[in-house]
Parts: structure tokens; C-alpha cells; sequence
């Protein structure tokens, strides 16, 4: 029995020590991973995920082989087509929070997650707006959050993010906040782009994130809408009514 992070984060010698009994040919399951999964309690695709995203194992591929792989690519093809395609069923949201945060201490492996990042994305949000199911909406929120805390997120992913016009999905995860908090954009730069819906910029008002000054200042902008103008400029008269 070996647990997710165990197999994601060993090193070339404990690899060969977690698969010895493959790599020997004493287990009837050598060769096949979905059996080999069973035996250690994982599922296939957790397995595949665990392994093809370990930074240590192309220098352990003698055990590709007893695995049921024959190249490390055929395996890192496999490993991309579940970290893509999977929407917390096969591999669970813990186990990708744990992969998150371990990986951000491996440039290669990060490169490759960021590479494939926005396609999962997406086919997370294609599922909620299938089904609108408030468990994966709660999974993608707290993914979302790790790919900013742990900084899989770079400067450029959380402008693409910010640039969406109309991102129903932006605003129902609170992005906005979770990015500011990052550190990667500060509060007051957001604020005065457009494609930043109202109710989003009412959130970090409400938050005290913007001074009064500032949102004076986005009111004096001929491009705001009307949407906008109307949220900020009862913020100020509430604000003036609270101080008299």
C-alpha cells in the first residue's frame, strides 16, 4: 500500500523500493497498471497522475516495464489526458492540492502543469455549467485559490483571467480577491479595468480594499457603465450618510 503524495514525492531509490515486487515479476499484477493500482489502494489514474508528475522518475524508468509502460512518454501522454479530462473523480481534489503544493519547488514539473492548466480549467467549467453541481463548484473554488496561493499562477495566467470580459465564472469563485491576495495584481489596478464586472468591484469596495478617492476617480472615467456608476456612487453617498 503506498498513498498519493508518498508516491508523487519519492525519491529514484524509494521508487524502486514501492515497486520492487513489480520490477522482480514476484506479483501477478506486474505489467498491468490497473491491477497494480488495486494492490496499493490508489486508482489507476491517481497512480499515473502520482508517478508521471514525480520529478525523480526519469531516472527511474527501468520500472516503466514492470508498470505496463514501455517509454516515459507513453506515460507522461497518459498522466496529461487524466490531469486534463478528470473533474474530481478519479483523481480527488486532495490529491491535486498536494500535488499543487509540491511541485511549485520544480521548475520542469510547474512548466508542465502551467501548460495544461487552462485546458483542465476549462473542462471543469464545462462541467459545472452542465450540471451546476455546488460540490465540484466548491472543489473548483478551493483549486482555484491553490493555483494562486501556491503559485502555480503566474503574472500572465492572471491576466488572461482578468482580461475575460462578462467571466460569470470569475465572479462566482471571488478570482478577483483570490488574486489579490496572491500578491500577483494589487487591489487598486483591478479596479479600474473594464472587463471587471460591477458586482466584483462592489466586493472589494465592500472589503475596504478601495479608498474613496480611488473610486471618485474611476467616476470621473467617460468608459464606466452604468451598472458601475450607479453601485459606486451609492457606495459614497452610504459612506457620506455613515460619517454624518
Amino acid at each position: 500500500m503506498a498513498s498519493f503524495r508518498q508516491i508523487l514525492t519519492a525519491s529514484e531509490e524509494d521508487l524502486l523500493k514501492i515497486f520492487y515486487a513489480y520490477l522482480a515479476g514476484k506479483s501477478g499484477a506486474s505489467g498491468d497498471i490497473k491491477l497494480i493500482a488495486k494492490e496499493l489502494k490508489l486508482r489507476a489514474a491517481q497512480l499515473v497522475c502520482a508517478l508521471g508528475f514525480n520529478p525523480h522518475i526519469n531516472k527511474a524508468t527501468e520500472l516503466l516495464p514492470a508498470i505496463g509502460y514501455q517509454s516515459l512518454g507513453t506515460l507522461k501522454k497518459d498522466r496529461n489526458t487524466v490531469y486534463i479530462n478528470d473533474v474530481y473523480k478519479r483523481v480527488a481534489l486532495d490529491n491535486i492540492l498536494i500535488l499543487y503544493g509540491f511541485v511549485k519547488d520544480y521548475p520542469e514539473i510547474l512548466q508542465e502543469i502551467q501548460s495544461m492548466l487552462e485546458q483542465r480549467l476549462a473542462k471543469i467549467e464545462e462541467k459545472i455549467e452542465a450540471s451546476v453541481n455546488s460540490i465540484i463548484i466548491d472543489r473548483y473554488k478551493e483549486e482555484m485559490r491553490s493555483i494562486y496561493i501556491d503559485g502555480i499562477a503566474d503574472l500572465d495566467f492572471a491576466e488572461r483571467r482578468l482580461n475575460q470580459y462578462e467571466s460569470g465564472f470569475r465572479a462566482l469563485i471571488n478570482e478577483v480577491y483570490i488574486i489579490i491576495e496572491s500578491r500577483l495584481i494589487p487591489a487598486g489596478d483591478i479596479f479600474f479595468r473594464n472587463s471587471i464586472l460591477p458586482e466584483e468591484k462592489r466586493r472589494l469596495v465592500d472589503k475596504g480594499l478601495i479608498p474613496d478617492d480611488l473610486i471618485e476617480a474611476r467616476l470621473k472615467d467617460t468608459d464606466i457603465s452604468t451598472r458601475e456608476k450607479q453601485m459606486l456612487e451609492e457606495h459614497l453617498q452610504q459612506t457620506k450618510h455613515n460619517k454624518n
